[in-house]
Order: C-alpha cells, then sequence, then structure tokens
C-alpha cells in the first residue's frame, strides 16, 4: 500500500529473467557484449531512425553527462523551476558540464512554455562576455507535475531553441508514461519534434538499474563514451544494463507497464475526487497525482498503513500519489475505501 513513488517496486518479471538468462555464460565486457549491440539495432528500430545509445545506470547520470556534452562550462541549460535536474541531482549537471548554469523558468502545470522561452532568450545575453551563454534546453517528460508535453509543445520549444542555436534535452525517467498517455509513437515525441537527446527511463517502469542515452544528434554523441568512462558509469559486465533495456522494450512490456501504471493513477484520482473538499492541483496525465485532501483524511491513511509523501512540508495538505508497473488494484480499492470511511466516520461523529 505505498504510494510514495514508482521507485519502491520491485523489478518487472520478464526482466528478471532477462538477466537470469544474461548472467549464462561469458560475454565481453565494457560494451562489447552482444546484447549492448542489439541494443542499438532494436532502439533504432522503436524510434525509426538511426540512434547512437549509452546505458548508465541511474537518471541522474544519464541526465548530467547528456547534457555535459551540450552545455560548455560557461553555458545555460533552461529548465523548469522544478525539474528534476535543478532540484533532485544534487548540482550533477553543474559538476559534469564543468560548471554550467541552471537558468530556471516558471510555467503552469510543470511545463515550460515556447512564448517564456523565446522572451529569456531574447534577453539572454548571446555573445556577451559578462554572462553565460545560451546552450541548451531540457524539458522532463512526463513533468515533475504529472502531466505531459504533446508534439506540438515539443515542437514549438523546440524551433525557438534552434532559432538559438540551443540544444534540446528531455529528462525521460517516466516518457513510457507520456508515450502511452499521448497514445503517439515515441519519434513524434523526440526527433520529429526536433529532440536532440533523450534520456530514456526504465527504472521507474520495471527495470533494475538501467536508462538509455539516446542520441539523436549523431554529432553530440561523440565525446559522451569517454564521458561517461571518466564519470564511473562504463560498467564492465555492461551485459546485464544492456539486457534489460532489451527486455523492457521487447514485446512492448515497456508501454504495458507504463499503460497500468497510468490505469491505476486515473482510477485512485477518480475516486478521490469524490472526497469532499477534495482538488487536483494538475491534471492526472501519467501515473502521479497531486490533490489536496482533508487533513483528517490524510492523517488517517497515514495511521491505516497507507505510505505516500506530504508535499510542500509535514503541515501542508497537498499530497502525491504515485502508481507504478505492478500496483495492485486491490491497493487502490482499498486506499479510496478507506479514505471515504475516514470522512465517513468524522462527519457522523463531527
Amino acid at each position: 500500500m505505498n504510494f510514495a513513488s514508482d521507485n519502491v517496486t520491485g523489478v518487472s518479471p520478464e526482466i528478471m529473467a532477462a538477466l537470469s538468462a544474461a548472467n549464462e555464460g561469458v560475454a565481453m565486457p565494457y560494451g562489447q557484449d552482444e546484447y549492448t549491440q542489439r541494443l542499438k539495432t532494436e532502439l533504432s528500430n522503436l524510434f525509426e531512425t538511426d540512434i547512437t545509445v549509452f546505458p548508465v545506470a541511474t537518471g541522474s547520470a544519464a541526465n548530467a553527462l547528456a547534457l555535459s556534452v551540450m552545455t560548455p562550462p560557461f553555458g545555460a541549460i533552461y529548465c523548469h523551476a522544478e525539474s528534476h535536474i535543478n532540484v533532485d541531482e544534487c548540482g550533477a549537471p553543474e559538476f559534469y558540464t564543468g560548471g554550467a548554469k541552471l537558468v530556471t523558468l516558471s510555467g503552469s502545470n510543470g511545463k515550460l512554455l515556447a512564448p517564456d522561452l523565446a522572451v529569456v532568450l531574447a534577453r539572454s545575453g548571446a555573445g556577451v562576455v559578462h554572462h553565460v551563454q545560451p546552450a541548451s534546453v531540457s524539458i522532463t517528460q512526463a513533468t515533475e507535475a504529472g502531466t505531459v508535453y504533446t508534439p506540438e509543445e515539443i515542437g514549438a520549444l523546440a524551433e525557438v531553441a534552434k532559432s538559438h542555436h540551443l540544444y534540446l534535452h528531455i529528462d525521460g525517467a517516466r516518457f513510457a508514461n507520456a508515450v502511452v498517455s499521448l497514445g503517439c509513437s515515441p519519434a513524434d515525441l523526440t526527433w520529429r519534434a526536433g529532440v536532440d537527446v533523450l534520456c530514456f527511463g526504465a527504472t521507474k517502469n520495471g527495470a533494475m538499474a538501467a536508462e538509455a542515452v539516446v542520441f539523436f544528434n549523431q554529432a553530440l554523441a561523440q565525446t559522451f563514451g569517454y564521458r561517461r568512462k571518466r564519470s564511473g558509469h562504463l560498467f564492465s559486465k555492461m551485459r546485464f544494463l544492456s539486457a534489460q533495456l532489451l527486455a523492457y522494450i521487447n514485446n512492448n512490456l515497456w508501454l504495458k507497464n507504463a499503460d497500468h501504471a497510468n490505469r491505476m493513477a486515473q482510477k485512485l484520482a477518480q475516486g478521490l475526487l469524490g472526497l469532499p473538499g477534495a482538488q487536483l492541483c494538475y491534471p492526472v496525465e501519467a501515473n502521479e497525482i497531486f490533490i489536496q485532501l482533508p487533513e483528517a483524511v490524510i492523517s488517517g491513511l497515514l495511521a491505516n498503513g497507507f505510505y505516500f509523501y506530504r508535499w510542500g512540508g509535514e503541515d501542508s495538505t497537498t499530497v502525491r500519489l504515485v502508481t507504478a508497473f505492478n500496483t495492485c488494484e486491490a491497493d487502490v480499492t482499498a486506499f479510496l475505501a478507506a479514505s471515504h470511511a475516514i470522512v465517513s466516520n468524522f462527519e457522523r461523529d463531527g
């Protein structure tokens, strides 16, 4: 009954089976194995274009290393104020870029908006030696608010970025959830919309520990291998990362897992909206719910053994609920039943 994060889950059985199979026999090290070689072909097919891919173990490493090839030490990375790279990566992008500056923008529903980006870039001081130089834009898909960027929104951001000679990066920790939510192809949400690099997340959606840095802009990939090695993310037994990623996309497991998580989020959100005083903070478009609930409901649920985070501090009545690939529908039903029972008891006793 843990709705704190999609990081609390175990591993998809299909991925665990792939790891067991990869454990048989021997394989060449440092990405020279058959799994890693096959991954490039499979992901190129998935994205309908030739790509270069580098497996790494964590999302923070994927994001920071990707941004390091897009941004010089004197450069600026434009991102949402609530983005993971700004709030939750302990300065990793700044470290791996050698000191680049994160320039944050606000935006409703966790999104950057193309007109806002255009205004900021017009005043950025490009070419002025006293200012950090615009270099890249990073967006999160799905966003930290649980919303998703449409292909049109990404395309508009890319158009602004390209007009100022900036690269466009996607933190795709929950990319699968966005693809399922929108019902469009991975290509439409990435290179066709103008994206240069995608950090293709798997860990939150059923992998043990595997992310893929996918380069659509091949020129940017040239030095990534050295940066990955220098950062300690060139695994000697790389087959165990690549085997996870292959199993993840095989038979559309990544989409099936995300679809289940999204459906559980919708069921949970719709049930909670029946409570008096319940109010969604953002549209529920992926597998995260941000909702304001009565304090009595929050306290009662926590006392009943459900686990989730208050969002905004210990006294906040806004909570974040996250569903995952293996969220039990029975747990969602129990959460909703407990919520309504708490309200009924409160009204009766009050």
